[in-house]
């Protein structure tokens, strides 16, 4: 069913890039391929898009915040500098601790001590039931798509700010069940390659077919037809 209506929402929508399946699990997949070697979160969600199916355990995750986020592995695992978030102060993210530690306040993760593994693959390809679709698209395509949320709900998305997409675009759609958009982190934009002017969408996977349902419906509508 998801691959479906995947298929649909990149048509209905024109996307250039493949929709991204995210999956979280208890226990380790069998029919799927482990990630090899260490990357992080937001490589992962690349290579997806690239077309590659894998699954990920802490073990595979280079990025503090992806292990952190996605509640592979406790904060409390990391050494104190990244704890507190002093290692982004000399790359210019924040100007001092304080400034970390608030608006780290404002990030979410999923707990950890859950779940052992999350799998990616492009949605066209995914054969699991994902948890969250993650979206590269125009500010145009993505204005759709809040559109086609509200549409029969009224239902309003959540702006992400400037914290990592692996709590962004990843746990906080899991953890809500609300369509998630934003602009990605300054590290995430530069490792996916993300042009200027592209933006992020995240949709609970539970809302898919509704907003696939709504986007067909509306462009028979004046305001939404295609030329």
């Amino acid at each position: 069913m998801y691959t479906e209506e995947g298929e649909k929402l990149k048509k209905l929508l024109d996307l250039e890039n493949e929709p991204v399946a995210i999956k979280w699990s208890v226990r380790e997949p069998r029919n799927i391929k482990k990630e090899e070697g260490k990357s992080r979160f937001c490589t992962k969600l690349s290579r997806a898009m690239q077309g590659e199916v894998f699954y990920a355990t802490a073990e595979e995750e280079e990025c503090m915040g992806g292990a952190r986020y996605t509640g592979l592995r406790d904060k409390r695992e990391f050494p104190q500098n990244m704890q507190s978030g002093s290692f982004l102060v000399p790359r210019g993210v924040y100007r001092d601790i304080p400034a970390v530690q608030r608006s780290w306040r404002h990030n979410v993760n999923v707990d950890p001590g859950i779940f052992n593994a999350v799998t990616f693959a492009p949605l066209n390809q995914a054969e699991f039931d994902p948890d969250v679709i993650f979206i590269i698209c125009n500010a145009e395509q993505a204005m759709e798509i809040l559109h086609a949320n509200a549409y029969d709900s009224g239902s309003h998305g959540l702006g992400a700010d400037s914290g990592p997409i692996c709590s962004t675009m990843a746990a906080l759609p899991y953890l809500t069940g609300k369509v998630t958009y934003g602009f990605g982190d300054t590290g995430s934009r530069k490792n996916m390659d993300i042009r200027p002017d592209q933006v992020m969408v995240s949709i609970p996977a539970s809302e898919l077919a509704r907003i696939v349902d709504n986007l067909e419906e509306m462009r028979t509508k004046r305001s939404f037809k295609r030329e």
